[in-house]
């Protein structure tokens, strides 16, 4: 049964996040700003931004770093696929298994867009819409594709005060990244997991 669930939530997940980025991908062009959004709700806003690298935008450098990235996205997947098959047989907490899942699909969400999105898709750019399977080539070879991003959510922003070291004065803005669908089930998966941690890590005396 926590099988059943387990892969049943990472179909969903996935589901969204995948349908999410292809329909951002395949009608709109890239945003150069927030003022550009595609969806602008005040605190929400929907724009369209292509991610070469890491979390947070962070590039490896180099003509292989982001081949590093991606092999290593697929041995992190396959750890957390590990860890979720083995939780499961060992009858471990709901809460556990739906972490897990989580941020299992959100992983594998994103390592599809890394792997295949460069072959699938022409480029996408400022005033250009992508197409699906273009007759020449896609924008990239495999393994060099961007994730999609396009969930902007600036809560409130300021200054920071002056007595801070280096950023004193300077503006801020929270949440000032751009995710995705795939970004928010890890996220949400590592939070669960860190409040309900008792209960997905019970003691050993516990389950003796």
């Amino acid at each position: 049964m926590k099988l059943s669930k387990a892969v049943a939530i990472i179909l969903v997940v996935l589901f969204i996040d995948q349908a999410s980025k292809i329909y951002i991908k395949l009608n709109y062009t890239l945003t150069s700003s927030s003022s550009d959004a595609i969806v602008d709700w005040g605190k929400f806003k929907l724009l369209f931004y292509e991610n070469a690298g890491a979390a947070w935008g962070m590039e490896i450098p180099g003509d292989y770093g982001k081949l590093i990235l991606v092999v290593f996205r697929v041995f992190a997947v396959f750890g957390i696929g590990y860890w979720l098959v083995s939780s499961i047989k060992m009858n471990g907490h709901k809460i556990l298994i739906l972490c897990i899942s989580l941020i299992f699909a959100g992983a594998l969400g994103n390592i599809i867009d890394s792997i295949f999105y460069g072959v699938i898709f022409s480029g996408s750019y400022h005033g250009a819409i992508a197409t699906a399977f273009p007759e020449t080539s896609g924008y990239a070879d495999l393994g060099y594709g961007h994730v999609v991003d396009m969930l902007y959510f600036p809560l409130f922003e300021g200054n920071w005060p002056e007595w801070i070291p280096l950023v004193g004065g300077e503006q801020f803005k929270f949440f000032n990244a751009i995710f995705n669908v795939a970004d928010s089930a890890i996220t949400i998966g590592v939070i669960l997991l860190i409040l309900f941690s008792k209960k997905a890590f019970p003691d050993a005396k516990k389950l003796n």
